[in-house]
């Protein structure tokens, strides 16, 4: 029996390789998927899938990995993904679903119901990081996909944009944290206002900082979440406020083909949950 032909991926094809590769193999829709917010104590977990068309049309200006870009560069490329993509998709986790579910569990199910939640079929499908199965179509996991492939490189930015947008709302709500700045994240400007104030409930109750702050470090990480009824925590302003999950935000909010997610309500780069690391 005769070996199938190798995929040779072209280096002078530079973020584009690896698509251009499985493309001339016959997968022509190669979707990428990535997330954003993995390690920060508070706000919600993002997850974003993109597929690129092929050729020119498909090559965007300025991208690359989220992280890499300036805010100003990640909403112009933001922009053009929007605009260019075949699909592309937004899947929110509310931080009560990941104390509840655990972030690993989470993270891979937020990347296969963006991936799911797009209105064109992948022939194919990069993952940032970690394999994802359940998606109906051969994939791949990709070490530092965000830096090696383009459309996970899209799925990253639209990730990363929609979560900031999100915290900056979310600061609005809770301005003594800090939100708008380092988008709930743990630095010292944020770690000093969980001490000083308590969390809030766009905290993730399941990570130690925040857990400490709310004196329920004691407990296992996915019981320490108050109860909605009778519980109370700490608002911006320093007075006792009732502890509310808003049942708009509870489970995954998916918001695919080029709607931008607006929640009802605001919703809460990178240290991992209880030791997790990626």
């Amino acid at each position: 029996m005769l070996a199938p032909p190798r995929t040779v991926v072209r280096r002078e094809a530079g973020l584009y390789a690896l698509e251009r590769a499985l493309q001339r193999r016959g997968f022509r829709n190669v979707a990428g998927a990535d997330e954003a917010g993995r390690g920060a104590c508070a706000g919600p977990l993002v997850a974003g899938a993109a597929i690129l068309p092929e050729g020119k049309r498909g090559e965007i200006d300025e991208l690359a990995d989220s992280k890499l870009l300036t805010a100003a560069a990640r909403e112009r490329v933001y922009d053009q993904v929007v605009r260019r993509a075949l699909a592309w998709s937004v899947v929110i986790i509310p931080p009560a679903e990941v104390d509840a579910r655990g972030l690993h569990v989470c993270n891979l199910a937020a990347m296969r119901r963006a991936l799911a939640s797009l209105s064109t079929t992948p022939d194919y499908v990069l993952t940032d990081g970690f394999p994802v199965d359940g998606l109906g179509a051969p994939g791949l996991a990709v070490w530092k996909g965000d830096r090696v492939a383009a459309c996970v490189a899209a799925a990253s930015v639209l990730a990363k944009v929609t979560r900031d947008r999100l915290m900056v709302e979310l600061d609005g709500q809770y301005p003594g944290y800090g939100f708008a700045v380092h988008k709930g994240y743990i630095t010292d400007e944020h770690s000093a206002a969980l001490t000083a104030q308590g969390p809030c409930v766009e905290h993730r109750f399941s990570y130690v900082n925040v857990a400490a702050a709310s004196g329920r470090g004691n407990r296992p990480p996915r019981a320490r979440r108050p109860s909605t009824s009778g519980a109370h925590m700490h608002s911006a302003a320093g007075t006792a406020e009732p502890l509310m999950l808003w049942p708009e935000l509870e489970g995954t909010v998916g918001v695919a083909s080029g709607v931008q997610p607006r929640p009802p309500v605001p919703v809460g780069e990178d240290e991992a949950m209880e030791g997790e690391k990626r």
